[in-house]
């Protein structure tokens, strides 16, 4: 959804240009934040560069301030500031983290399945506990190491760095 205080055909073209279908335009900085308030769909992601965006930037789960022409209110507003005028570095933001949460979720559940699996086979006294505290070790090693691919990037480019 694209809420914006432009006149109508230019939302219209920008809406068209990414592929958004809802589009609310010539709106006030009050009438965005009600719009956010009252968006049934959460957590609600604004983006914003201008004084008017402010308000909104505030009232959204997150608020997105693009900065490097931006204003003052829209960066102190948002909860993060994307300091070049490239409104795909939000998206990739975004992906970055969704692969990030996707990550550290399966190797929480990594680690809970291998210490469950030894827990049992140490209950039932298949492996002595000084075994078991040190394959646990082994358990939690194999977590952080599955963690660690959530440095790296997806995009192409990202081995050459």
């Amino acid at each position: 959804m694209i809420l914006t205080g432009d006149a109508w055909p230019t939302a219209e073209h920008v809406a068209e240009q990414v592929g958004i279908d809802h589009v609310r335009a010539e709106l006030l900085p009050e009438d965005k934040v009600r719009a956010v308030q009252d968006h049934p769909v959460r957590p609600v992601l604004m983006v914003g560069d201008g004084v008017n965006d402010a308000p909104v930037l505030a009232a959204a789960d997150v608020g997105v301030a693009m900065g490097a022409r931006g204003s003052t209110a829209a960066s102190e507003s948002a909860d993060v500031v994307v300091m070049t005028d490239e409104l795909g570095k939000v998206a990739e933001a975004v992906g970055i983290g969704r692969r990030t949460m996707r990550v550290a979720l399966q190797s929480i559940w990594l680690g809970i399945a291998l210490s469950v699996g030894l827990m049992l086979v140490a209950a039932f006294g298949h492996i002595p506990a000084i075994v078991g505290a040190i394959v646990q070790e082994f358990v939690d090693l194999a977590t952080i190491l599955n963690s660690l691919r959530a440095r790296r990037a997806d995009r192409p480019d990202a081995r050459r760095r």
